[in-house]
């Protein structure tokens, strides 16, 4: 694997570690503020981006590289309401996509397609993380401040479930 790529690929590792963490706040936040759904669907986003962290490790340690670690930044604690607090994730969300879409360009520029591929996995994931993050923002600013809509929309997020995902690329995975 070439350097940069090497080097991009430890970063990105720490921008999802950095992830877990910001999720894991807000849902503490989320749960101090009365939404128990609400944080359990960003809790479930906490596991998720740990899992996406190590299997990035993973596939790093498959390859042989060296993985460079950095201090995890500090996530942000607060926020004004249950909608700022998503719109916090989809503005997360869009950086992250931005970081995986700059991790797969790297990876072509240095002719690296089994990287490329493994990232295949990452890229349709961020769809559907900002997706997810758009219809959840739509159904809260449709609720606007009716307390039991925003009920019913925290009780739907509580629903969520945390399922380990199956990477291409990676052997070994249960």
């Amino acid at each position: 694997m070439n350097q940069d790529l090497s080097n991009v690929m430890s970063e990105q590792i720490n921008k999802e570690y950095y992830s877990a963490f910001l999720y894991l706040a807000m849902s503490n936040w989320l749960d101090q503020a009365g939404f128990p759904g609400a944080s359990q669907w960003t809790y479930a986003q906490y596991q998720e981006e740990l899992a996406h962290a190590q299997n990035l490790f993973h596939y790093m340690n498959y390859r042989d590289e060296k993985i460079e670690f950095s201090l995890i930044e500090k996530p942000d604690s607060e926020w004004q309401s249950i909608l700022d607090v998503f719109q916090s994730v989809l503005k997360h969300e869009q950086f992250v996509t931005a970081s995986i879409n700059n991790l797969a360009t790297v990876a072509l520029s240095n002719n690296d397609h089994a990287a490329y591929i493994f990232l295949q996995w990452y890229i349709s994931e961020q769809i559907e993380e900002e997706a997810s993050a758009n219809d959840i923002i739509t159904r809260l600013k449709l609720a606007g401040d009716n307390t039991n809509a925003l009920l019913m929309i925290d009780d739907q997020l509580g629903t969520r479930t945390f399922t380990p995902p199956v990477v291409p690329g990676l052997p070994n995975q249960a």
